[in-house]
């Protein structure tokens, strides 16, 4: 579950991470008391709230100089959608803003944590070049990123944020501030069940001190029952609705870029069905695990869900029925298509508990289903039938 910049500050505040005064808004006339209850001399920055980066380039971040220009940029921003190169061509509707105080700023650099799955460690992830794509400074200048890793046993310490800090040219003085930044940072992420950290830029200001003018936070879905006040932050409006509908029925859906539907049953399953419509050359269209013990009905939920995403040119269902059996999973079907108008062909291969009770149900249905011999028959079939 990924959140705001604004309420990612205001949880990355409370481990001692150094932010800036800043108020969220969801009117223009909200921009305006936002800058007056903020104070001061400005400037300020007015800055739309979505759940992609990119936002500066594409007009969703302005430096204003007083409420009256922060009312009018506001208004102009709040509703308009939003296109960045992490949002897609459909962008994302402004539908809240954060207006924060500026300040003045000397550099600006990277800092993150993720957990690397190498080493199985929290790693400190940290670039002189900030305020740019880090997957750009990875690819092109790789020798700019910094990674250190975090032993769970003694926590970050302060000698590797100094040794950081040194790497990234900053100045004497403010050494130990970057390794107290860094060290609260890290608790923070460990604490709240975090799977991504990310503040681009992090500013080391004309007084040597070091602010997060932007962060990111991603946590562990998984781990979400362990923090009720997190999942109060989740935002529907920034999520896929069709993932939102398979959360309701249990169902692990992830929707991606391609044109083939693919409901499987079991993740590793769907992994290498995702690996084998891509040898056949199309691209799935979604991860869709209906899990084990799936019935009729949540099966039918998920096939409806396949189908009413219209860029799903065609749709490979491949069940091993293992504890699932695969009339259940042929019933769930035929429930769905006979609700909905199939308007696309369907390829389906099945195996193992009460394929042949399946097989029959499927057949006797009247759709017009395409069976396949195995993985490999099935794949090619659907990448022919979508075309």
């Amino acid at each position: 579950m990924n959140i705001h910049e604004h309420q990612g500050k205001e949880i990355l505040a409370r481990y001692g991470v150094a932010t800036l005064k800043g108020v969220m808004t969801t009117s223009a006339q909200g921009a305006r008391e936002a800058v007056e209850a903020i104070g001061g001399d400005g400037p300020w920055v007015v800055k739309a709230q979505i759940h992609a980066g990119g936002r500066g380039k594409a007009g969703g971040v302005k430096l204003v100089k007083s409420a009256e220009e922060a009312e009018t940029f506001a208004a102009s921003l709040l509703g308009k959608t939003l296109v960045t190169h992490q949002t897609g061509p459909e962008g994302r509707v402004v539908r809240r803003l954060f207006v924060e105080q500026g300040c003045a700023i000397d550099r600006e650099l990277y800092l993150g944590f993720a957990l690397d799955r190498d080493t199985s460690l929290v790693t400190a992830i940290a670039s002189a070049e900030g305020g740019v794509e880090i997957e750009e400074v990875a690819a092109k200048t790789p020798e700019k990123i910094l990674r250190e890793a975090i032993r769970p046993e003694v926590g970050c310490q302060s000698y590797q944020g100094r040794k950081i800090g040194k790497a990234l040219g900053l100045p004497q003085k403010s050494l130990g501030k970057f390794a107290k930044f860094l060290s609260a940072l890290y608790e923070a992420y460990v604490a709240t069940d975090a799977a991504l950290i990310e503040i681009n830029p992090l500013v080391l200001t004309k007084d040597g001190d070091l602010v997060a003018l932007d962060a990111k936070m991603g946590f562990d879905d998984n781990a979400l029952f362990r923090h009720a006040d997190l999942r109060e932050l989740r935002d529907p409006d920034e999520e896929d609705p069709r993932e939102q509908q398979a959360q309701e029925y249990d169902l692990s859906y992830i929707a991606l870029d391609g044109s083939i539907g693919c409901m499987v049953n079991g993740a590793g399953l769907a992994m290498a069905t995702m690996d084998i419509v891509k040898l056949a050359g199309a691209a799935p269209a979604n991860f869709l695990d209906v899990g084990g013990g799936a019935d009729a009905k949540k099966v039918a939920a998920a096939f409806r869900i396949i189908l009413a995403d219209t860029s799903v040119k065609a749709v490979l269902i491949n069940i091993f029925g293992g504890i699932m059996q695969c009339d259940v999973l042929a019933t769930g079907v035929v429930q769905a298509a006979s609700e909905m108008k199939l308007a696309v062909p369907v390829v389906c291969r099945l195996e193992g508990t009460n394929v042949d009770e399946g097989r029959k149900i499927l057949a006797d249905s009247g759709l017009n289903i395409i069976t396949a011999a195995d993985m490999a028959d099935a794949a090619k079939k659907v990448v022919e039938a979508s075309k």
